[in-house]
């Protein structure tokens, strides 16, 4: 006690000071405590997915992983989709302020950025479609009608995220040309 009084009195550290000081190391202490228990929290609820399923490791449920995984490739395309689209909306605005004389030399690039423009629409309207009418948790009590269901949906979300890709390679190929 008389170490600690002679550094109080050496760093003139009050009593409310000292207080503070000490409950520093439980306040620290609390709030580990609360950062450890969020990332339990967040550790849990993301295997809590993989562990969610009636049954784990049906048949149907690897069918629903592969799914969401292509689900997910096609998401990172959308923002590209997206930026695409604006970039040839730029390019055809641009062309259409020329002189008519101008815009006449370039009618044929401009109809490849309509139609690449149109198909980039198109992906989007694909993705967007199959979001909406896919249910995962569609035939949880019919295995087989589910594995069904399943395989369709991984079909279809397959050549969504096809079309995707090849609107987004079209794209880049015109947009080259200029």
């Amino acid at each position: 006690m008389l170490i600690a009084e002679h550094w109080r009195s050496v760093l003139s550290v009050s009593s409310m000071e000292n207080t503070l000081l000490l409950s520093l190391p439980k306040f620290l202490e609390m709030k580990l405590t609360q950062l450890v228990a969020i990332i339990l929290f967040c550790v849990s609820c993301n295997n809590s997915s993989e562990t969610n399923g009636k049954a784990a490791g049906t048949q149907s449920d690897s069918l629903l992983a592969d799914i969401l995984k292509s689900h997910d490739a096609a998401m990172a395309k959308m923002s590209k989709i997206d930026g695409e689209k604006n970039k040839i909306q730029q390019v055809a605005d641009s062309i259409s302020t020329l002189s008519y004389s101008l815009q006449k030399n370039f009618a044929e690039y401009k109809r490849q950025l309509d139609s690449t423009f149109n198909r980039l629409t198109f992906a989007n309207y694909a993705m967007e479609k199959w979001m909406n009418e896919f249910n995962m948790d569609t035939l949880k009590n019919n295995e087989a009608a589910r594995v069904d269901y399943m395989q369709s949906e991984k079909l279809k979300i397959t050549n969504v995220n096809e079309v995707m890709l090849n609107s987004l390679q079209k794209a880049d190929s015109v947009l080259n040309k200029k």
